[in-house]
């Protein structure tokens, strides 16, 4: 790995992956973390380019942020965690799943989509606008205008996953989204459909419901776990 990755750890026992959205930090789940350690060894990544861990000289793309946390898990001798993505989180965390599948005990899914169109077209269209704007200024760009260029970039482009490889999926898959996510609820319907076995739980809010309302989210999370797997 070029780069160390930052993370926010507490509790103790089975590990418990936190992944945060484009352009956050480990600091979005700061609110659900002291809940979540009770019961597991919570590991909150601030993925590349993001918070504190350096950008590196690696492609930045979901994909690598997935091999980031392989090369993170090989490092620390974590065989196998629980894996809470939010929303490119959650891309990321279903990209290491499909890689990596005996790693993964279990998923929990919030707002993510499998292509670029599962994002609500009044969400997405002044994001590709955004970005065609900056890509065309490119040579004139500032450091912080060529980081939002390229944080666009992972939602224009990325991700782009087939459904029928959802169905490879066999470790218990939770999916989360608020009743007013910027993500279809028909593409998180067929996310579900495509995932044998899977459960989805639409709660009160918004696509950040984890902030909105972190006591109701890390119980419906914590909820989960204890069905799937008795501590």
């Amino acid at each position: 790995m070029d780069i160390q990755l930052h993370t926010e750890e507490a509790g103790s026992g089975e590990v418990l992956f936190l992944l945060h959205g484009n352009g956050e930090s480990s600091q979005y789940f700061q609110p659900l973390i002291p809940q979540l350690a009770e019961k597991y060894h919570v590991i909150a990544i601030d993925t590349r380019g993001h918070g504190a861990t350096p950008r590196g000289a690696a492609d930045f793309s979901l994909k690598q942020f997935a091999e980031d946390l392989h090369d993170f898990c090989k490092l620390r001798q974590i065989s196998s965690a629980h894996i809470l993505g939010f929303s490119d989180g959650g891309n990321i965390a279903l990209l290491f799943a499909l890689r990596y599948p005996d790693m993964v005990k279990s998923l929990i899914l919030n707002g993510a989509n499998i292509h670029p169109c599962g994002v609500k077209l009044q969400v997405q269209i002044p994001v590709i606008g955004e970005y065609l704007f900056l890509s065309l200024l490119k040579s004139q760009l500032d450091p912080a205008a060529t980081r939002k260029r390229d944080l666009l970039g992972l939602m224009v482009k990325e991700p782009f996953i087939a459904k029928r490889r959802l169905k490879k999926l066999k470790m218990p898959v939770l999916i989360l989204t608020g009743n007013h996510d910027m993500i279809r609820p028909a593409h998180s319907k067929s996310i579900h459909q495509a995932i044998p076995h899977s459960q989805w739980i639409v709660l009160q809010g918004s696509h950040f419901i984890a902030a909105e309302n972190p006591v109701l989210f890390g119980n419906t999370v914590l909820q989960f776990l204890e069905n799937i797997n008795p501590l």
